[in-house]
Order: C-alpha cells, then structure tokens, then sequence
C-alpha cells in the first residue's frame, strides 16, 4: 500500500517537473512569464482593450459582465433620485396633493433604483412610469437607453467572442502521447500520430516542428533557447493535408537531422523540447487555428511503431478505433542513427551484423 502511494507522489512530482521545464505544455500552452515590462507599457493593454477583455479568463469576464450592469443601474439611480428630490417627489418632502411628480411612483432611492433597473433592461412593470413635466428627465432617459445598448452589445460580443475562439477547435485535434523512433518506407523516422475528432475537415493543414534545445555558439554564446525546423511529413507530402482521419506523422533522419547523432542509450540523456505545430482552417467556421504540443526525451520511445486504428467494417465504411491511438508495439530497429545509414549506403556492416545489434527497448 504504502509503496504505491510512494510510486503516485514519484510520478506526480516528476509530471510537475516535467511541466515546468517545458515552454509549451502538452495541451499547446505556452509556459512562460514576462518580468520587468515597464509601467507604462500596461496601458497598451487598456488601449487594445478589445483584445484584452476577449483573452481574459472566464471569471473576470462575468465579473465585468455583472459589475458592468449593476453599476451602471445604481448610477443611473441615483441621477433619477437627485431629479425627483429636485422637483419634490420624495415622501419625505412632504410634497402637496396636486403635486404632478417628474417620474409616478419614485419616492426614494430604492424605487429610483428599481426605475432605472426596469428602464434600462426594458421590463416595464407599469408602476414607475415618466411624466413629460421635466425635460431633464427625458434627456436622461435618451442618455441610459444608448449607454444600456451599449454595454449589451459590448458584452454580448465578448462573450460570443470567447465561445468561439478558434483555439475552442484546437482542443479536437489530439496528438498521441508520445513520439516513436522506427523504420519507415526505408528510412529511420521519428513518427507523430495526430487525429481530428471532428468529422469536419480542416482545410489547408500544414505541419511542422521546431527542436528548442540550448547551445554554445563558437563565440562563446549561450543561446538558451535555439530553435531548430523539423520537417514533417505524411506519405502524401507535407502541404495541404487530407485531414479526414488519423494522420502518422514522420520527420526523417537523415544526415542534416539534430537527431541523426542520438542513439537508443543516449537519447534520454539529451536536453531538448520538440514542439510540433499543425495550422489549418475549420471548415465550418472559415477560422484558423493552430494546435501545438511538445515531447521532451523521455517521451520519445526508440525501436517502436503506432498500432494501426483504421479498419474497415463489412459494410465497407472505415473505422477509426481510438482506443489504439497511443498504443505502441516495439519493432525492429537499429540502436543509432549512424549505424542504420551505414548499412543504407553500402558500408561494411552487413545485414546479418545489423539485425544482431538490432535491440529493441523498453519504456
């Protein structure tokens, strides 16, 4: 009992390490922070507040939403209270029988802040009505209805805005859990799975990748975050995609790769982060987006291969089982990058000496 609660806190505190060390989360989150932004540069905030208010977190946006309304009630209130105390509609005025009142049935703060509640969400109980006696009053009334339009399509918008956010359609599309190091098509390849769980398309999708790792420049500079390009492609190419079902993605290595010089002892000691991006176009709502993910060494398995997930029913349509989207099965592959080229080249290696050193490890 207690050694697995000991093996849970382990793989709790090394995800959570795990997740500090990354810039970009599994689920596409950048993980980074920004300190010593100067003062005045927060006004640019406030001046592109569009953009802020739709990127802000849900809470605040309620909140805004509520204070917005609420405030601008109680305002409005006591602006019909000061006119009604100004033509002596108060109780406690004391006003004459054959007084004519600028506004029925105001005769405190709290009826004052009950008319301008009904005046300005449009309810219209028929208590509280306005008398044409004070212009003020009906220049006031003028005044709330457009501020009361104005804050209900401002937000309305941010809402609508926040609902559809493309990054709303990135959480559909899935990578797998972890990336695969095999032989593909006569060549050594890392392998990516990626599905849409959407049966709509997304149109024009590209993929790529960049390798963040940290480096010393001749010059004696540490670059702490030097990116990389990783190609990817599919059997098809890498343009265009046709992202109907499942797509195994695969970025070969060749010679010019940052990862021809790792091996199957070696790679998990390397430091690095392969963030892969997919940008397309949903084909429902026209918008683009983009879906990002990052796989650190240890999740990168050498000499395995995806178990396929498409199958096809007798009644001829295809089926897509995504209880094998992660699933791997080993297969084999040479230990290094170095040592499956030199047998592709014609070196002195031959085949029955390579499937000997062949090894296949777990994860």
């Amino acid at each position: 009992m207690f050694g697995s609660l000991n093996k849970r806190i382990q793989d709790c505190m090394a995800e959570r390490k795990s997740r500090r060390t990354r810039l970009v989360t599994k689920d596409g989150r950048c993980n980074i922070e920004y300190g010593n932004i100067k003062y005045s540069k927060h006004f640019a905030f406030l001046a592109d507040f569009w953009t802020t208010f739709v990127e802000i977190r849900w809470r605040f946006v309620l909140f805004f939403f509520i204070a917005s309304f609420t405030l601008s009630w109680f305002i409005f209130g006591l602006l019909w209270y000061w006119i009604a105390r100004s033509n002596g509609d108060l109780t406690w005025q004391n006003p004459p029988p054959d007084h004519t009142a600028c506004i029925d049935n105001v005769v405190g703060l709290t009826t004052a802040f009950l008319y301008s509640l009904e005046t300005q969400t449009t309810i219209g109980y028929g208590g509280r009505a306005l008398t044409p006696l004070c212009p003020g009053a009906v220049a006031l009334l003028i005044i709330q209805s457009l501020v009361g339009a104005i804050i209900n399509c401002f937000m309305c918008g941010v809402i609508l805005s926040k609902i559809s956010l493309p990054k709303k359609r990135a959480k559909t599309i899935t990578f797998s859990d972890m990336a695969v190091i095999s032989p593909k098509n006569g060549s050594l390849c890392l392998s990516i799975r990626v599905a849409n769980l959407r049966k709509t398309l997304m149109i024009g999708s590209q993929i790529y990748g960049k390798l963040l790792r940290t480096t010393n420049t001749p010059d004696g500079e540490t670059i702490i975050m030097d990116q990389v390009n990783i190609e990817f492609m599919v059997d098809a190419g890498k343009d265009n995609l046709f992202f109907v079902c499942p797509l195994t993605l695969y970025h070969v290595i060749e010679k010019n790769s940052p990862f021809f010089e790792m091996a199957v002892d070696t790679l998990h000691k390397q430091e690095f982060e392969l963030v892969v991006f997919l940008d397309g176009t949903a084909e429902s709502t026209s918008s683009s987006c983009q879906v990002r993910t990052s796989f650190i060494p240890q999740e990168i398995m050498w000499g395995y291969n995806f178990l396929p997930i498409i199958s096809r029913s007798k009644e001829g349509k295809y089926r897509v089982d995504f209880s094998n989207f992660s699933k791997v099965v080993p297969v084999a592959t040479a230990h290094c990058s170095y040592c499956f080229h030199n047998i592709k080249d014609g070196g002195d290696i031959d085949l029955q000496k390579l499937r000997r050193v062949e090894v296949c490890t777990s994860h």
